[in-house]
């Protein structure tokens, strides 16, 4: 399995970069879908992304249909408010053969209805309380994210740290 991130027309600069530094820790490929509401190369981008830009896969797209095309066999899950599932009922380690990809839509609109109306059953939420609109896109991001990883044993990523300084032990 390899996670992949999509964002559709993200529009808030700092959003996609700290979603770019999710990408690059977690080693998952961030496509995104023009239009963006920024220029890639701007410093807010860059400086929400820090050090991780170089070790970033980066696809860029005119469309979300061009991303469809290249991966056909991709497992698309739609992260959207709208959805009646939640993000955690989903197992994920269904599709361990798979490509899976989180499709995520811009900051003020979310992902157009008739995408979601298509793909129903493939679409998720995070649960909130009743009357919030929405969790920030990148964190958001993380935690469905994270969440396909806890199912697949976080393989891949570094699961144990280590004091700089060992104190008393």
């Amino acid at each position: 399995m390899r996670l992949h991130i999509v964002l559709v027309e993200p529009e808030i600069p700092s959003n996609t970069g700290n979603i770019s530094r999710t990408c690059s820790v977690i080693d998952a490929p961030l496509h995104l879908v023009h239009p963006l509401g920024f220029d890639i190369s701007e410093k807010q981008v860059r400086r929400a992304g820090l050090d991780y830009w170089d070790e970033l896969e980066l696809h860029e797209y005119m469309s979300f249909d061009e991303v469809r095309k290249k991966y056909p066999n991709g497992e698309f899950f739609y992260c959207t408010t709208k959805a009646k599932n939640t993000y955690s009922d989903i197992d994920y380690t269904e599709f361990a053969d798979k490509d899976i990809f989180l499709v995520f839509g811009k900051e003020t609109k979310g992902l157009p209805e008739e995408l979601l109306a298509d793909n129903y059953d493939r679409c998720i939420r995070i649960p909130m309380k009743i009357n919030k609109r929405s969790l920030n896109l990148s964190n958001s991001v993380a935690i469905i994210a994270y969440d396909v990883l806890r199912q697949f044993g976080f393989e891949n990523l570094e699961r144990e740290g280590a004091l700089h300084d060992k104190i008393g032990y």
